[in-house]
């Protein structure tokens, strides 16, 4: 299946639940392998699949009260870097990730979609336009005022956290 894994990891951010995940996926794929003929050859196909499960997930009984992005599970946390490590820095890492994690639950849907669509799956501005049908100016707007938000939460709460 092609995209799997890049689109489970986006559903499991947009639903908050693994089960969720599976499903909006799974709908995705039904509805891409029906709709198929829509899709223009030598169009983005990427975007076009991440388009399918987004509106699948905006008209969602999750979707439509979307507040929150998924935390991660604990077998999904960062892998401790390699190298010499103590219990503080281990707390002080975890806890920044924590921090931006909160951070991200934040943020408006329109704000996360467009973080993780670039940021997490390395989508293109021109992707991004393409699979939240909206204009570029708008997707580098969104972009900007999400990075923004996202920085004006978090700094003042990494100036109060513990460091070294």
């Amino acid at each position: 299946m092609p995209l799997f894994d890049q689109l489970y990891n986006f559903a499991c951010w947009l639903t908050k639940d693994r089960t969720e995940a599976e499903d909006l996926v799974q709908e995705t794929y039904v509805k891409a392998l029906r709709g198929f003929t829509s899709f223009q050859s030598g169009t983005n196909f990427r975007a076009w699949i991440y388009r399918i499960l987004r509106n699948t997930f905006l008209t969602s009984r999750t979707g439509l009260k979307a507040t929150a992005m998924v935390p991660l599970d604990a077998e999904d946390a960062d892998e401790l870097p390699a190298g010499p490590e103590t219990p503080e820095t281990v707390f002080i890492s975890n806890s920044e990730h924590q921090l931006l994690q909160e951070a991200l639950e934040a943020l408006p849907i329109h704000f996360r979609e467009i973080l993780l669509l670039c940021e997490t799956e390395e989508m293109s501005y021109q992707e991004i336009s393409e699979t939240l049908s909206i204009p570029i100016g708008t997707v580098m707007s969104r972009l900007s005022r999400a990075r923004k938000a996202l920085r004006e939460t978090l700094q003042p709460k990494l100036a109060r956290a513990p460091h070294g």
